[in-house]
């Protein structure tokens, strides 16, 4: 019977595999668990903001995620050709950007309904002392002028047939690998003359830039939509539905006024936290760097456990006394001789040398070491007593111990419930098993975000 299960499993697992070459219905996502997304990293779509992810597409796309009941896995491609290629090569299900909806892509695409509505303006520099270049309000003075664009952009299509309109040449250079917001930022330096972006978009940098001019419009609005592959009509026909349904909501309203309306836009931009421009994730990146070496992890990772256990405030105590950036709990913190009086940079070593002595015991413990990160970020949250319960529970129950997703992790989920934690075989009783459940996907979600976002330490390493 189980090596009918184990063959069965297998064979969905190969459909699914050759599913990913193809067009994915609702379901085969659904089945997968996972939907696919790529987005761009830029100060309005996606990304991090004092340790956490934020972004107007982060948040529509996590809201569409949770109506579907599926994992959103997001990658970054800032390249929209790129972006386009792994969509056709069913490497992603969607794109979610601020996509134009023009007639050539909609012959290779799928179109959701419109996510918002934005006109094209150009980019310019104001007149300065220094720079006494002539404001263009007309787009007949657009002939002959060089313009840098993305390639592969909606702006590549209407300035080729605002060409053609004004009877002149508009020579377009068209760019790969690059983000309308640096482009933005080069013609503000002066490194170039023009470029065009989204209406919306050009509000928002208008407070980071203010040498630049946005007032000309060089297209009517647009609908701004999500792509999918061609024939994928049931997946766009729910997202559709939920796309309907959601615009018209007080929690979209918020979103869009967060991200291109807020007062707070301007803070955000400036703030040394903002890892867009500054490339950190937060003031102790320097001292997360040098412990991550103590246990050879990515310091992305130990800043992601951070960011779950304080968020970076090493004021932070919790209402069991656990406190500090490693939030100790006092019997843990008295181990490595530190209180709550104890500097940061103390709070910190103490966490890295209790996740260092959990590593050891797991190697002792765990014959398949795959899934040992997420066994060893359960231990630190409720303490190992409780994991290896939930790994006796699983053997008990005919399931592999040293599996997490699926095994031990669902007996931690259920160790809450009289008749798992009264269970023979049990030795540390009861647990709110939903927190380090929830504590294991919520850390390597965070990761996810930073590893999408953040520059790898050259010296770090991964475990």
């Amino acid at each position: 019977m189980i090596f009918l299960q184990t063959c069965n499993q297998h064979r969905k697992t190969i459909r699914l595999r050759q599913a990913d070459k193809t067009v994915l219905g609702l379901k085969h996502i659904k089945l997968r668990g996972k939907l696919r997304v790529s987005t761009d990293y830029n100060s309005t779509n996606y990304f991090i903001y004092k340790g956490r992810a934020m972004g107007f597409q982060y948040e529509l796309l996590s809201a569409l995620a949770e109506e579907l009941d599926v994992k959103l896995v997001l990658s970054v491609e800032n390249d929209l050709h790129s972006a386009f290629s792994s969509l056709e090569n069913g490497d992603i299900d969607l794109i979610g950007m601020n996509l134009a909806i023009t007639q050539d892509r909609q012959e290779r695409f799928n179109f959701t309904l419109p996510h918002s509505q934005s006109k094209q303006v150009l980019i310019q520099r104001m007149s300065s002392v220094n720079d006494s270049m002539p404001i263009i309000r007309n787009q007949l003075e657009l002939g002959d002028k060089l313009i840098h664009v993305q390639k592969a952009s909606a702006y590549v299509e209407r300035l080729e047939n605002l060409s053609k309109e004004i009877g002149r040449s508009i020579h377009i250079e068209k760019l790969e690998r690059i983000e309308v917001e640096e482009l933005i930022e080069q013609v503000s330096r002066g490194e170039i003359d023009y470029t065009i972006a989204d209406q919306n978009v050009a509000i928002v940098n208008k407070n980071y830039y203010p040498n630049i001019d946005i007032d000309t419009e060089i297209s009517f609005p647009q609908d701004m939509a999500w792509a999918l592959r061609k024939g994928s009509d049931e997946l766009t026909k729910a997202i559709n539905t939920w796309l309907e349904n959601f615009k018209g909501t007080a929690r979209y309203n918020q979103i869009y006024s967060k991200y291109f309306l807020s007062s707070r836009i301007l803070n955000r931009h400036n703030s040394e936290y903002f890892t867009l421009k500054s490339g950190k994730i937060s003031e102790y990146d320097d001292l997360i760097k040098k412990n991550s070496k103590l246990i050879d992890w990515d310091w992305r990772l130990l800043s992601a456990l951070i960011s779950q256990e304080s968020h970076f405030d090493p004021n932070a105590k919790s209402w069991v006394g656990a406190f500090g950036l490693m939030q100790l709990m006092p019997e843990t913190a008295f181990r490595y001789d530190v209180d709550e009086d104890s500097k940061p940079e103390e709070n910190l070593k103490a966490g890295t040398k209790h996740l260092m002595y959990l590593s050891r015991r797991l190697d002792k413990i765990l014959i398949d070491k795959t899934d040992k990160l997420k066994f060893l970020l359960g231990s630190y949250n409720v303490g190992l007593g409780h994991i290896l319960d939930a790994r006796r529970l699983a053997k008990k129950n005919g399931q592999n111990p040293d599996l997490w997703q699926g095994s031990v992790d669902y007996y931690l989920l259920n160790k809450s419930k009289p008749e798992f934690y009264k269970d023979p075989v049990v030795k540390y009783g009861y647990c709110r098993g939903k927190e380090p459940y929830n504590y294991v996907k919520n850390i390597l979600l965070v990761y996810e975000h930073y590893q999408n976002t953040v520059l790898l330490d050259e010296t770090s390493s991964l475990e």
